[in-house]
């Protein structure tokens, strides 16, 4: 079909033509596409999206809208301004499966524009996304909306600061720690406990907040534990006597000593710094004495570089039994 052809159908014909029309966008090339979007495709397309009772006309219109709006941040432009983003967020709470699917994925593309995200954080996508970050979504579903808050993130309302930790939180306590969505999860809790006073306190007394950073610390990825053990340390700094027994009680102290040693550059030297804050507490939650004079030791051989991993790694285990 011609691409003069494919904007007339869009504009003027009937439902089968407009059908026809965005099937023939999806295998268009990037050249094709552009000129396409200047040829006027983008709002017929856009107005398509009112029309939720025709499944097969909104599948096709938001492949096409994802077609045109990858890697063009033009036509990303284009697509906010025709109206789309309050006709994707309606799409994503109508619970049509798997139109949500697509339509989120559109909103991910569509917030990696600059000039977009105003408009999509004013146009309530924080709230909607924040409220089905935790349904029984697929894994790639839940790694769009993380990703697509840690776009919007600047823009959320500290009103929402506390309910999206936690969300995030809970997301980390039941997944993988090992996982994707785990590290995209942490990151963009580090992201906001470190810029906000209100994310921090939320993680920290939410009941499986820390639990769920010392399983990360211990269990994730190496960027993960690098997130984790990033948090804890902020969490201990802002009120080392209320946090560093509650710390301690969820066993952190072999996980951190491992992440010195094995850890990324930037978590081996938190975890030190974190176990600074740690070693010296005479916690109120059954940590022995003799425990602690293994933590001296061991992190007096860490310190000084003198000792086989191997050797350290057999102390450490001495403190998890």
């Amino acid at each position: 079909m011609p691409k003069i052809t494919v904007v007339e159908a869009l504009l003027f014909g009937d439902n089968e033509a407009k059908a026809a029309a965005t099937e023939a966008v999806i295998h268009f090339t990037n050249k094709q596409r552009h000129k396409l979007a200047d040829n006027g495709a983008i709002p017929p397309l856009v107005s398509m999206l009112h029309n939720t009772r025709d499944f097969k006309a909104l599948e096709s219109a938001l492949f096409a809208l994802l077609s045109l709006a990858y890697g063009s941040e033009r036509n990303k432009i284009r697509i906010a301004k025709s109206g789309a983003i309050p006709l994707l967020l309606n799409l994503i709470q109508s619970q049509i499966h798997p139109l949500i699917d697509h339509a989120i994925a559109a909103v991910l593309i569509l917030s990696s524009c600059s000039s977009n995200k105003p408009l999509m954080a004013a146009s309530g996508a924080i709230e909607i996304l924040n409220q089905i970050l935790l349904r029984n979504n697929t894994t790639q579903v839940k790694l769009d909306i993380i990703v697509t808050l840690h776009n919007l993130s600047p823009w959320i309302p500290t009103v929402l600061l506390s309910s999206t930790s936690i969300s995030l939180i809970h997301l980390i306590h039941e997944s993988e720690k090992s996982s994707k969505l785990v590290e995209k999860s942490i990151c963009l809790l580090e992201h906001l406990s470190s810029s906000s006073e209100i994310a921090l306190r939320a993680i920290a007394l939410t009941e499986i907040g820390i639990r769920a950073l010392v399983e990360t610390v211990e269990e994730g990825s190496k960027q993960s534990k690098e997130y984790a053990v990033g948090i804890l340390l902020m969490i201990c700094e802002s009120s080392r006597e209320r946090y560093r027994g509650m710390i301690l009680c969820e066993g952190a102290i072999p996980g951190l000593l491992q992440a010195s040693l094995d850890g990324t550059r930037r978590g081996k030297g938190n975890a030190k710094s974190l176990l600074r804050l740690l070693r010296d507490c005479e916690s109120g939650c059954g940590v022995e004495r003799s425990k602690n004079v293994v933590l001296e030791e061991v992190m007096g051989e860490i310190y000084r570089g003198g000792t086989e991993v191997e050797m350290v790694e057999e102390m450490i285990a001495r403190l998890s039994t």
